[in-house]
């Protein structure tokens, strides 16, 4: 429903700029376009709020045209030191009311937002400074007696409390992986050791995650500095016996804020010299700064910035923020607004928290994730896993992947088998899924035997969609009781889901399978049960994002309309999303059909478009979303009602979108499920009917769903949930990619 209002809105960028700026931008200025809102940009930060004239300008829906994936700010940001006085802010608030503006989008850090609420807490008597003084009228007075925020954290540091994930973060999280997974690959070469300094001040968020994502051999944050005087000589026995286990290279990653138990820093170069001086490691040191910040965002930073900048929006307009300053974030997957100041001082509770050396507390303030995440890291770091306890019996526990290859699954093999081993237990890699299984194709996985496995795409176990009938169970029985399977893990996508729950229906036939089984999601399609997201999902949206970059850079040079066919069978999240993060100006669904009759009206906007002056169409089709209706038969429908208006051309991505090597994201959250799948089957396999189950990530958190629940989850018809979170979003995507009111024109919808 649309909302009518008379008041202006602001956005501004403040601070560093961070990636997903723009598409936070775009959101706030289309969404309020889409309210009947007039909405201003306010270029260079506060500064030009203080200066005023061109640098606060009324936007057009072709104002942010183009924009969604480039890296920055458009709009410009910078320090005002104007800002901070008290005149400059009346000269603020004098240039808002000439353009009735009294709710502001600020998209920053915490300082940035900090200066909003004083901005914010004072307005009332600017105002009245400025009536006195005869700068404004008493109406102006009388009509903006509030200002109205609404906080987006742009920040690749993610060091904001109130939200799971800032704006920028992940994409920084990219490039430090993708640098680190470069440098590896070199030090490997000459047997070198490299010492990596990423960002991130007082945070060690992109240190940990991007140590934990590159399989890096140790890590130095500030929340939990070594916990010995000697750290050094530590860090340097592990590092030497990860050498003499076989070894190639050392990579240790420093966060910019790294120091030890008693508040000293820690220099990448100190690290260097150490290196150096006690191994005598030829040993170089990387220093990442700005490239982290800069290159296009990735797919959920522009995703989850439009989400935040339009749920930013419709949160002003409701009425419901009045007066008030408000953090729009992101926590457990949903969109929050939390009392912005609330959240300001929790986050500088954790800097307090380290100054003051406190580092308990800098944990437990960052969350149970960071913590669950370091520990994991602490287990992977060392060259050999721990000794079993004396007395316990090991368990014999077997992992394989099924289904279609989705990155993450290595990551999540890996994963698995370290955790298992240091907790004492005996891991066997099955290859080639469960038609490995059946033919007893099975080995004893390790330590070093999965060694660079965190970062490579596929399948080094091999997978297939055998689903085991008949015959086949016998013969998965009898391989259960020849290797003495104890517990058993499937990482893989829907068929997989589908042979695991076969196995555990059929238990009273076959006493072999009465033994602990999980499942964890991993398919690019994103239509397992139990779970909002699958292992591969994230890597296979970046590839299609890259991918669509590209395509529209060549078709906006020739007006031409492109038709890109994605993959995910019956379910459309692929499709969606990306048509979020590249702004496609059309998706078809499979959940939604695609009739004539909407090609039509489709196909009369794109004429209607490109007789106006526009360069660029993007449709993204869903593989499964009609038979008959194909990709050829749209772009040969497009292509023949577009005449000399445009040409049409397809780009069928195909299996591409399997393929290349996991994203941050992917291999973190392979991890994090791994390391709960090892702890559910040691769990299970103490009980007289031990269970089955698959894991999954629901609202952020990690959650079991028992096997037998499968069927009433699940669409059989379709290969999908019943429920799927993300068609909520379809509305969104609608307004932003919707003909631009009165007739303006888009140049990438």
């Amino acid at each position: 429903m649309t909302i009518h209002r008379q008041k202006n809105i602001g956005v501004l960028t403040s601070g560093g700029d961070a990636q997903g700026m723009n598409a936070a931008v775009r959101a706030v200025v289309r969404t309020a376009l889409d309210q009947n809102t007039d909405v201003y940009a306010i270029y260079e930060g506060y500064q030009g709020m203080v200066d005023g004239g061109e640098r606060i300008r009324k936007m057009s829906w072709d104002s942010v045209g183009g924009i969604l994936q480039q890296g920055g700010t458009i709009i410009g940001t910078a320090r005002s030191a104007d800002f901070r006085t008290r005149e400059g802010r009346l000269r603020a608030a004098r240039n808002l009311l000439e353009r009735d503006i009294d709710s502001l989008v600020i998209i920053g850090g915490d300082g940035s937002l900090t200066g909003a609420n004083t901005f914010r807490q004072e307005w009332s008597g600017l105002l009245q400074e400025l009536l006195e003084s005869g700068q404004v009228s008493a109406e102006q007075v009388r009509r903006h007696p509030h200002l109205t925020i609404a906080g987006l954290v742009g920040s690749i540091d993610n060091d904001m409390q109130g939200t799971d994930t800032t704006i920028g973060a992940d994409s920084a999280l990219q490039q430090i992986t993708r640098a680190i997974d470069a440098i590896s690959s070199t030090a490997a070469s000459h047997q070198r050791s490299f010492v990596v300094e990423v960002m991130g001040r007082h945070c060690g968020y992109l240190a940990l995650m991007g140590a934990i994502a590159t399989g890096a051999d140790w890590v130095l944050i500030p929340e939990s500095p070594p916990d010995v005087d000697n750290w050094e000589e530590k860090m340097c026995e592990i590092l030497k016996a990860g050498r003499d286990a076989g070894r190639r290279d050392t990579i240790v990653v420093v966060a910019e804020g790294a120091q030890d138990r008693y508040g000293n820093h820690i220099s990448s170069n100190y690290v260097k010299q150490v290196l150096e001086e006690r191994l005598g490691e030829d040993t170089r040191v990387t220093i990442l700064g700005h490239v982290q910040r800069g290159g296009a965002p990735s797919a959920f930073d522009r995703y989850m910035s439009t989400l935040l900048g339009y749920s930013a929006v419709m949160e002003i307009l409701s009425g419901h923020m009045t007066g008030e300053a408000f953090l729009i974030g992101m926590q457990n997957n949903r969109i929050t607004r939390l009392p912005l100041m609330e959240c300001v001082e929790q986050t500088h509770a954790v800097a307090e928290a380290i100054a003051t050396h406190d580092y308990d507390r800098a944990m437990n303030l960052r969350g149970s994730d960071f913590k669950e995440s370091f520990q994991i890291l602490r287990t992977f770091v060392r060259a050999l896993p721990h000794t079993a306890p004396p007395g316990q019996k090991p368990l014999r526990l077997g992992v394989l992947n099924a289904g279609g290859p989705a990155p993450g699954m290595n990551t999540a093999v890996r994963a698995a088998v370290r955790l298992g081993m240091d907790k004492g237990h005996i891991m066997l890699g099955i290859h080639d899924g469960f038609q490995g299984l059946i033919e007893g194709n099975i080995e004893k996985l390790e330590w070093m035997s999965v060694a660079g496995w965190t970062t490579t795409g596929g399948s080094e176990l091999g997978t297939n969609r055998k689903i085991p009938q008949g015959r086949d169970l016998y013969a998965i029985a009898r391989q259960i009781e020849q290797f003495d399977i104890q517990g058993l893990l499937m990482i893989g996508g829907w068929t997989g889901y589908q042979a695991m729950h076969r196995l555990y229906t059929e238990r009273d036939n076959f006493s072999a399978f009465n033994i602990p089984l999980i499942c964890l999601p991993a398919s690019i399609n994103n239509n397992l049960p139990g779970s909002e997201i699958s292992i591969g999902t994230d890597t296979a949206l970046n590839s299609i994002v890259e991918a669509v970059d590209k395509i529209k850079q060549s078709a906006v040079a020739s007006r031409r309309c492109f038709v890109v066919e994605v993959m995910g069978r019956y379910c459309g999240y692929l499709s969606l999303m990306s048509g979020l993060a590249t702004g496609a100006e059309r998706v078809y669904l499979p959940e939604e059909g695609v009739s004539l009759k909407d090609m039509q009206i489709d196909l009369e906007r794109m004429v209607t478009g490109f007789k106006r002056g526009k360069r660029l169409g993007l449709v993204i089709r869903n593989e499964g979303v009609n038979p008959v209706y194909t990709t050829s038969f749209m772009s040969a429908l497009f292509e023949e009602e577009g005449g000399d208006l445009f040409d049409v051309r397809q780009a069928i991505l195909g299996h591409l979108q399997q393929g290349g090597n996991p994203t941050p994201y992917d291999r973190i959250q392979a991890t994090r499920l791994a390391a709960r799948c090892i702890g559910y089957l040691i769990k299970e396999a103490t009980r007289d009917l031990p269970g089955g189950a698959f894991i999954g990530l629901q609202s952020g958190q990690v959650i079991f769903s028992n096997l037998e629940d499968m069927p009433r989850m699940m669409d059989y018809a379709h290969s999908r949930p019943k429920e799927q979170w993300w068609l909520a979003l379809r509305s969104i995507a609608k307004v932003m990619a919707q003909p631009a009111p009165h007739a303006e024109l888009d140049q990438d919808y």
